[in-house]
């Protein structure tokens, strides 16, 4: 199935790029995959600390963006984590030494409470036959006495409960935030990692596409980036040498001005073959079939650079 419809002319003025231009000569030029390095999220460029035509190394810095609510949602999540671990700790320990103190303070309290109050009770119970205001003091007695045994259990209730250690299911809990906070922090982190990008590799900045103080967004190219072995050669074969050609073949490749001793090896032949009409093939149709070959300079890729026009055939 043909593919594409492109001119022969476009082919033409690669052929003086080599100084052979026999049967066995292939025509192509370099071309670059390039490396196009966007903005994870939306977001205003901070710094782009680059130079267009400069090599960077791996994990040099690209650019940052904006980052004033990633850091304050870091701060939060970091203080919800101490919040608790706090927590988690205090249902480790459970009740202080002070605070059983204070409960233990209560409970004497009550319990004084509660005799003074028996000992009114009983004072106005050998009173109450005498007159109305005595059985009166008597009910109010009573009444006093209950609210003081009430009181007292509650506080003994409460001491008891400070003794003991926490509940099992409320260890779980506590433990179950904090690793709930941890894990907020650990994106707030990755998030705050986000906005500072960092070269993927030794490469040169081809292109700076976004500067300082624009708006970038998710997704936008910020920088283009071309690293050494990410170069290759295009090169056209006639339909005739498409059999003869493999994967791993050793080209040697000349171009105007470049150093000697280049070589390149196939790593792609197209199966669809370009540059020719939709017609049913004849003999002079088939002259003019040519397959899009993609090679890798070896050992030098970055001897030549992309747009050059090439020249290559097969090494000895």
């Amino acid at each position: 199935m043909i593919r594409k419809l492109i001119p022969l002319a476009l082919l033409l003025p690669l052929a003086s790029c080599g100084p052979s231009n026999d049967g066995n000569t292939l025509q192509g030029y370099v071309e670059g995959d390039y490396l196009r390095i966007a903005a994870p999220e939306a977001a205003w460029i901070g710094e782009v600390p680059l130079t267009e035509g400069t090599v960077v190394k791996k994990g040099q810095r690209l650019f940052t963006l904006d980052d004033t609510a990633a850091v304050a949602a870091l701060a939060e999540a970091k203080a919800g984590l101490a919040q608790a671990e706090a927590a988690l700790a205090d249902r480790r320990l459970g009740a202080r030494a002070e605070e059983i103190k204070g409960f233990e303070a209560q409970r004497r309290e009550a319990d004084a409470a509660l005799k003074l109050a028996r000992q009114d009770l009983d004072r106005q119970k050998s009173l109450a036959a005498e007159s109305v205001a005595a059985r009166a003091r008597l009910e109010q007695a009573q009444a006093t006495a209950s609210q003081a045994a009430a009181r007292l259990e509650q506080v003994t209730a409460q001491l008891a409960t400070a003794r003991l250690p926490a509940r099992p299911d409320q260890l779980a809990a506590a433990e179950a935030t904090v690793e709930a906070a941890r894990a907020s922090v650990a994106q707030a982190e990755w998030r705050l990692s986000q906005r500072h990008i960092d070269s993927p590799a030794d490469a040169l900045v081809d292109d700076i596409v976004r500067r300082p103080g624009e708006w970038a967004p998710a997704g936008g190219v910020v920088v283009s980036l071309l690293p050494p072995d990410h170069v290759k050669l295009v090169l056209f074969v006639p339909q005739t040498r498409r059999a003869g050609l493999a994967p791993g073949a050793k080209l040697a490749v000349t171009c105007d001005g470049c150093k000697p001793g280049l070589t390149a090896q196939v790593t792609r032949i197209a199966s669809d073959a370009e540059y020719t009409p939709p017609v049913i093939y004849s003999r002079e149709t088939r002259a003019k079939l040519v397959y899009r070959v993609e090679a890798a300079l070896t050992p030098d890729p970055a001897a030549l650079h992309p747009g050059q026009p090439v020249s290559a055939e097969p090494a000895p």
